[in-house]
């Protein structure tokens, strides 16, 4: 992959805000590296239009002003039938609609761990003092975290927070698998920016940790955010 996001220590990473939307080439090149290279299931979600006569402005293609994620989330209820991991047939759905939002599901080849910004750079931190192997690592512009794992972690998320002492609903912790997704880098919604890799996809890893890996650091750090 060449979009190389580093993390630059106190938990930040370089932004690349401004107002120009990312162009549909760009959008195309990386979804077909997705399906090409790491051989993930694609499919293409909303797309984000300036709004005329007010400058800066952006809205959903979906038409709802009071849309939550614009820009970033599926534009039809068929969307996990959509999603395919053919290069060719990942470039032929961005030839039509050149603007539109990379988005994987997950529950197939990876479950993903939503948290916080802030406590997804201390977890981060605190698996790289104790050695774990990551996989990739998203940062969303709404400063949320979504941490790769194997399939299946999503299911076991919920015993493993109890095991550690903590109820599930007291924690911002949430599992994503079956019928849920990720947008995918360099994917913008709202006004706040792109999707970026705090950790991103390499050969190293390529095998992604199960959730018994990750899933001790990321509570304890969602309860010292919570507290």
């Amino acid at each position: 992959m060449e979009e190389t996001i580093e993390v630059t220590g106190a938990g930040q990473i370089p932004q690349q805000r401004g107002e120009r939307l990312t162009d549909g080439g760009q959008l195309t090149d990386h979804a077909v590296r997705y399906a090409e290279e790491r051989h993930w299931d694609v499919f293409p979600g909303t797309s984000l239009s300036p709004v005329e006569d007010d400058a800066g402005a952006v809205r959903c293609s979906c038409g709802d002003t009071g849309c939550a994620r614009p820009g970033a989330h599926p534009a039809r209820d068929d969307w996990a039938a959509q999603a395919t991991g053919s290069a060719r047939a990942v470039r032929r759905l961005w030839t039509k609609q050149p603007g539109a939002s990379i988005l994987l599901p997950t529950g197939r080849t990876f479950d993903a761990i939503d948290v916080p910004e802030t406590a997804g750079f201390l977890a981060l931190a605190r698996m790289e003092r104790m050695e774990l192997t990551l996989g990739p690592v998203t940062v969303t512009p709404d400063r949320r975290m979504q941490f790769l794992a194997l399939p299946g972690t999503a299911a076991q998320v919920p015993d493993l927070v109890r095991k550690l002492g903590w109820p599930p609903a007291k924690l911002d912790l949430r599992p994503l698998g079956e019928g849920d997704w990720i947008a995918a880098p360099p994917t913008r919604f709202g006004r706040g920016g792109a999707v970026q890799w705090a950790c991103r996809p390499t050969a190293a890893n390529r095998w992604l940790p199960d959730a018994d890996e990750l899933i001790s650091p990321l509570a304890y750090a969602c309860a010292r955010e919570r507290r």
